[in-house]
């Protein structure tokens, strides 16, 4: 599963000048930093002026954040809009079921074309989870992490692992995507 990740910098650091230390004239570092687990820590000296400048922070992925997403539900027989935010507690809460999402764009031609065929298939796979991402602005860090080149595109994911991929408006080949996944 890929994970994105962003750092923040924690503004303690760079606000509060006791924190910097000058162990020669040429070289400024903080006294401590926080490390990955959020606890601080010393740091050595010795750290040239160009390290000094880099940020140090506080790491979250996609999938920590968006597990804080509160009421991510997928409806057994529907097709569910998820988001950025919603995706991932989805698809963690599906468990070992199949997961088929649709990524799409609102003006794509052959993603309206194959959208009432696409609810069609979720009211027939009661045991497939059916999502469908709107690859707009709001969500092109998912999709981009999802790595998306052209829309539509269907990822096909079981125990939260991208196995199999369908782009176009493939509907046959969608099918069979999707049987050849629930059967291994």
């Amino acid at each position: 599963m890929a994970l994105r990740i962003s750092l923040s910098t924690p503004p303690s650091l760079h606000s509060n000048p006791s924190q910097w230390s000058s162990s020669s004239s040429s070289s400024l570092v903080p006294n401590r930093c926080i490390d990955w687990s959020g606890t601080k820590r010393r740091v050595p000296s010795a750290i040239s002026m160009d390290r000094k400048r880099e940020s140090v922070g506080v790491v979250r992925s996609s999938l920590e954040a968006t597990q804080e997403a509160a009421g991510a539900v997928a409806v057994e027989g529907q097709v569910t809009e998820v988001t950025k935010d919603t995706f991932w507690p989805i698809v963690k809460a599906a468990g070992d079921k199949v997961v088929v999402l649709d990524m799409y764009t609102q003006w794509c031609g052959p993603c309206k074309i194959i959208a009432p065929r696409y609810q069609e298939l979720s009211e027939k796979n009661l045991d497939v989870v059916f999502l469908k991402l709107d690859c707009n602005q709001d969500n092109k860090p998912l999709a981009k992490e999802l790595g998306i080149r052209v829309v539509p595109t269907f990822k096909i994911l079981k125990e939260g692992k991208i196995v199999k991929e369908v782009t176009g408006a493939k509907f046959d080949d969608l099918v069979y995507a999707i049987e050849t996944v629930k059967s291994s």
